[in-house]
């Protein structure tokens, strides 16, 4: 049987190599081409005949998701796997919703690669093991309110308060005589925001603010 024809995209060099010596060390894919951003992907696709993309989510020109959908609408046939260090189940939902068949972590193994390849190959999808848990609390949230959620939704009203007056700066205290509770509450907020947005710092919770228009970033 001849071997899966794999193109590679993705903006890191050392990167595409370094999964191009993975996959070609198996019998059953061959990497016949790379590409460093989501339109040279699209241009090779048009004069390369391909079985199968793997493409990260931030390329610059034209992103990962973007480049799926065009990938599907054009070449319905191709399989697309996504390979991304995004562990954010939005950006899942949004590869699936894209028509991805399948969705890797650049922190997963290189026999979890293989796998999820070959299953891919056989036209089932594989999600990464590393967000089997998130992905079964988004089902529940699913089956709870008939509809998946996003980030702005999972927030109640006064975790928004909460996250707008962290991010102007305002210390539990001053947050606490505004919003007229006790600073334990205001901890405990704090804690749950950072918990259901998966923030590891405060430079994250500031970014995502900005982004999410709750202050200027001027």
């Amino acid at each position: 049987m001849d071997a899966c024809k794999v193109i590679i995209a993705d903006d890191h060099a050392l990167f595409r190599q370094g999964i191009k010596r993975i996959i070609n060390d198996t019998q059953s894919f061959r990497v016949i081409g790379e590409a460093c951003d989501g339109l040279k992907l699209l241009e090779l696709l048009k004069n390369t005949s391909a079985d199968m993309v793997i493409l990260d989510i931030s390329m610059p020109n034209f992103g990962g998701i973007e480049a799926t959908k065009e990938i599907k609408r054009i070449h319905p046939h191709l399989k697309v796997v996504i390979l991304t260090m995004h562990t954010k189940i939005e950006y899942l939902r949004q590869a699936i919703s894209a028509g991805a068949d399948g969705y890797i972590l650049k922190e997963d193994t290189d026999e979890e690669l293989i796998h999820a390849l070959n299953k891919v190959k056989r036209d089932q999808m594989h999600i990464s093991h590393a967000l089997f848990t998130e992905m079964e609390n988004d089902f529940v949230r699913v089956q709870k309110y008939g509809q998946w959620q996003t980030e702005d939704d999972i927030l109640t009203i006064r975790e928004k308060q909460i996250l707008k007056l962290i991010a102007e700066g305002k210390k539990n205290k001053t947050i606490a005589s505004l919003l007229f509770i006790s600073i334990r509450t205001v901890e405990n907020h704090r804690a749950k925001i950072m918990r259901k947005l998966r923030f590891k710092n405060l430079a994250d919770l500031i970014n995502y603010a900005i982004k999410k228009g709750y202050i200027n970033s001027h």
